[in-house]
């Protein structure tokens, strides 16, 4: 995948879409996805290059002197960047750790890649030369872009990556050679959208033929992470303002005080990241589905919060509030429960956790007594839907009307927008 000076002699689409074809045969449930995409011809590519409408860039240099099977790996490698939706992932994270440059988007290139190449080639898939993979780069294999991130910076280890240009579809910044949304053949948002939950279908239904990656992908894409990100925003911040949210002093950023006692470097109180508490409603009302979406949820909560797994703890409860788990991976956490629904035993076992959590989540369908009064930290309700009151408050009493989540709490319906 190493770029060299690119040559006079056309594109090679007869190899191109041979090597398409070869990809769509030993990965079958992406051939929707391969077949989507838009070939262009370009010179200023160093490889093939994608932007977020789906157009494929590709150099004829580079077709001309890659072997099929290998040129294989790479439709495979540049489809999934788009398929993962790494220009908007990788857009958000410059946002919220304001990343700017052309430098941090090289790093969310080679951060994306490894999220890729960790599991992608393969049962008939034949690894690109020059393929970036974690081992690249000393990390461990298995994570996402954004934790990947984190792990790494440009220095040694990725001179050699510079190179390395996935285009705008990888990284989200546009380059001179997109054509843009106005362009001829790009998709739209809504078709986008098709392409990314036919593939997902295919993943699904054939579980055993995809992939540990995919398989996590396919399952967000049927049930994407609420906006928790933008609800424990607002936590965080009523949770950092608060008293005690300085608790560690540093002297990596001096206080402003210091310069009222000469000769003197004062630290200053260091903000922490909140500590969030979720309790799971595993009562009977609950079903394996909602238990299942409620774990990409725990997870989803991990990564707004930074990561830190061991700032996050789990309590299953129906009747009883269960043991408080910490936060290893969400799949490995026991959802035990099956009976009745008291979640104010939730409450009081995460008030009890210690140290005592900035922000308590439930995720509940709403069949629950609330505390009578309010907690002291920040709480957000996720509620499960149900649709009509005859089918959906029946537990032990046809007549039952669960009360509303209490005004102190921030309120979501799980598959729609947050209230105001």
């Amino acid at each position: 995948m190493i770029p060299q000076t690119p040559g006079a002699r056309p594109l090679d689409l007869d190899k191109l879409y041979a090597a398409r074809l070869h990809a769509v045969r030993v990965r079958p449930y992406l051939a929707t996805a391969l077949f989507a995409l838009h070939t262009v011809e370009s010179r200023r590519v160093p490889t093939m290059a994608v932007d977020r409408y789906w157009r494929c860039y590709v150099s004829p240099a580079f077709v001309d002197r890659t072997p099929v099977e290998e040129l294989a790996g790479v439709w495979v490698h540049e489809v999934s960047h788009l398929l993962r939706d790494h220009h908007g992932r990788s857009d958000r994270v410059a946002r919220e750790r304001g990343l700017t440059g052309p430098g941090e988007r090289l790093r969310m290139n080679i951060a994306a890649d490894c999220e890729i190449n960790d599991d992608v080639f393969g049962d008939g898939l034949v690894r690109p030369e020059g393929a970036v993979g974690p081992g690249t780069l000393g990390l461990p294999e298995g994570e996402l872009m954004e934790d990947y991130l984190r792990q790494f910076g440009l220095g040694p280890r990725t001179e050699s990556l510079v190179w390395l240009d996935c285009g705008s579809g990888a990284d989200g910044l546009e380059r001179e050679w997109d054509l843009g949304p106005d362009g001829a053949h790009g998709l739209s948002e809504q078709e986008r959208d098709a392409v990314r939950f036919r593939v997902a279908q295919g993943i699904t239904g054939r579980p055993g033929s995809a992939p540990r990656g995919w398989k996590r992908w396919a399952e967000e894409a049927f049930h994407p992470p609420q906006p928790w990100r933008e609800l424990l925003g607002a936590a965080v911040r009523s949770a950092a303002s608060g008293a005690g949210a300085g608790e560690d002093y540093t002297y990596g950023r001096p206080s402003r005080r210091s310069a009222g006692v000469p000769g003197a470097v004062l630290p200053s109180l260091r903000r922490r990241p909140p500590r969030v508490c979720v309790v799971i409603d595993t009562s009977a009302s609950v079903s394996d589905a909602e238990l299942g979406s409620a774990l990409l949820e725990v997870a989803a909560i991990c990564r707004a919060v930074g990561g830190r797994r061991d700032l996050v703890t789990v309590v299953p409860c129906d009747a009883a509030a269960r043991v408080a788990h910490p936060l290893c991976r969400a799949e490995g956490i026991p959802l035990i429960g099956g009976g009745g629904t008291n979640l104010r035993t939730g409450f009081a076992k995460a008030l009890r956790t210690g140290p005592r959590p900035d922000v308590i989540v439930v995720l509940t369908d709403g069949q629950t007594r609330w505390p009578g009064t309010r907690p002291p930290c920040r709480t957000v309700v996720g509620l499960f839907p149900r649709q009509g009151a005859a089918r959906s408050w029946v537990e032990s009493d046809p007549d039952y009307v669960p009360d509303s989540p209490p005004e102190w709490a921030r309120v979501v319906v799980i598959g729609s927008s947050p209230t105001p």
